[in-house]
């Protein structure tokens, strides 16, 4: 069961995860002629981890569909992607002991992608993914204490479109990228490259 196996990941988890580090202003990873179209997210089956400060439905699909419009809003190309995000379950860390119980925030989400004007859904599979907070002077004490629900679902819904983009870099077949351009969209989502992630 998702719940569970989220919520055994977050008992075990040692660390928070990557510094954080904006990029929406850094030049997009390769992507091809890509442009955002439809920007759906979808919190139908969402759970919630016992642990969890609660935030609603509609909250969670602002902060996602706000955090996929500033990634890929970015993109200025003539073909038409959109992307589907189901929020599938969250843990919004609540206040604990520093250091000693302080619980992480994660969020698992899926995404689909379609081509719109092939009318053609790219991924047979919806892709899940599974992200943290970054670990920052705030989270490092437990971002319970030092955050409100609003600013952790911030700082998940970046993570998740960040990692969506990521996702879309590896597949560059959808985006008809040449083996060249290909190679350098996956450097770039990497953090190696100075024009992408």
């Amino acid at each position: 069961m998702l719940i569970a196996r989220l919520f055994a990941i977050l008992l075990g988890l040692g660390v928070l995860g990557a510094c954080a580090s904006n990029d929406l202003a850094d030049t997009p990873a390769n992507l091809g002629d890509f442009t955002l179209g439809l920007n759906i997210v979808t919190t139908d089956n969402m759970q919630k981890v016992p642990i969890s400060r609660t935030a609603s439905a509609e909250d969670w699909q602002v902060a996602m569909k706000k955090a996929i419009d500033d990634r890929f809003g970015r993109y200025d190309g003539k073909r038409v992607y959109n992307i589907g995000v189901s929020v599938d379950a969250y843990a919004l860390a609540p206040p604990g002991v520093p250091l000693l119980v302080s619980p992480k925030s994660a969020l698992v989400v899926t995404a689909h992608i379609w081509d719109d004007a092939k009318a053609l859904k790219l991924n047979e599979k919806g892709k899940q993914i599974t992200v943290f907070e970054s670990l920052d002077a705030d989270t490092a004490i437990g971002s319970g204490l030092t955050k409100t629900a609003a600013q952790q679902m911030e700082s998940l819904s970046y993570n998740a479109a960040k990692s969506i983009e990521k996702w879309l870099v590896q597949n560059p077949e959808w985006f008809d990228l040449s083996a060249k351009g290909a190679k350098a969209a996956v450097v770039d989502a990497a953090g190696d490259g100075k024009s992408g992630k």
